[in-house]
């Protein structure tokens, strides 16, 4: 595996999810580009699609999410990176200097960042921002182990923004790294797809070496 100063720009992350999708999801997605307004598009189907990332604005947390993605043993973030309020808390509005529990600062720094989003995509491809296509997906990168009743909660919320709308979302990726949801925004159902070690190397490699 090339570790030569790879370059953890945005391309990078599109890269990895262009990976991951033609891998995962079979030939359908096999033919992926990396463009702009969306960052993946297959213009012969019709497909265009989203790449973002909802993590923490902690360096500690960018870095694993990087180690995961590579398919490397990952640094655990300490007890007080996760309790201090006045190092990252204020990236979210939560108050000036005040401490919560943990689980707590686990909510709200996952479902924020989440939240804010969904919000701004949906209403950027609502808004013709990424063009026309025939079906539109969203790939949103995550740190946080998303449980099945919460990633049930973020489709919901994304169902409920898109109702009545012209252009709107059909499938919602949200990669953990060790594994996928895709979503089907259109009946509200979701598939999980394990990504073991091995395949995140590979995705990693076609990220920094294409």
């Amino acid at each position: 595996m090339d570790h030569q100063t790879p370059k953890y720009d945005t391309c990078f992350f599109e890269r990895y999810a262009m990976a991951s999708l033609a891998a995962l999801m079979g030939e359908r997605y096999a033919h992926l580009v990396n463009r702009d307004r969306p960052d993946l598009q297959d213009r012969n189907l019709g497909i265009g699609i989203e790449v973002t990332r909802a993590i923490r604005e902690d360096k500690d947390v960018a870095n694993a999410l990087i180690n995961e993605m590579a398919g490397e043993d990952v640094r655990e973030v300490d007890e007080y990176n996760l309790l201090n309020i006045n190092r990252t808390g204020y990236a979210y509005g939560l108050g000036s200097g005040q401490w919560m529990g943990k689980n707590e600062y686990e909510y709200w720094a996952l479902a924020l960042p989440m939240k804010r989003i969904l919000e701004s995509k949906i209403r950027k491809v609502n808004n013709g921002f990424y063009g026309n296509f025939r079906e539109f997906g969203l790939y949103i990168f995550t740190k946080e182990d998303v449980e099945s009743e919460e990633l049930v909660k973020t489709m919901n919320y994304a169902m409920k923004l898109q109702e009545g709308l012209a252009k709107s979302y059909d499938t919602l990726f949200i990669s953990q790294i060790q594994s996928m949801y895709v979503c089907d925004l259109r009946n509200g159902t979701f598939d999980i797809f394990d990504i073991d070690e091995n395949l995140r190397q590979l995705f990693y490699d076609k990220a920094v070496n294409s």
